[in-house]
């Protein structure tokens, strides 16, 4: 007898209420987080630059994936956490 296996997720997602759209990003904490793409840093250095002096963010916290071929640390993740807002930094 041949039992024939799904690869894919068999689950059936649901569907998430998305967060409130920030007013500012005036005095919030904002995480960048690097998937560890090449150049992914030069794109993530000048958005850190843009959102404290012309948008005034009180805090940017950056993060770096291992890799960019799995999912972040549980660590990474409960990092930006706290954050108000979270960019993650694709790049090529």
């Amino acid at each position: 007898m041949i039992t024939i296996v799904h690869p894919g997720n068999e689950s059936v997602p649901r569907a998430a209420t998305p967060p409130e759209r920030l007013a500012s990003l005036a005095g919030k904490k904002i995480g960048l987080l690097d998937i560890s793409k090449p150049g992914g840093s030069y794109f993530l250095d000048r958005l850190e630059e843009i959102f404290r002096t012309r948008y005034g963010a009180a805090e940017v916290l950056r993060t770096k994936k291992p890799t960019f071929s799995k999912n972040a640390p549980l660590q990474i993740i409960e990092q930006l956490r706290g954050m108000d807002a979270v960019v993650e930094g694709l790049a090529d």
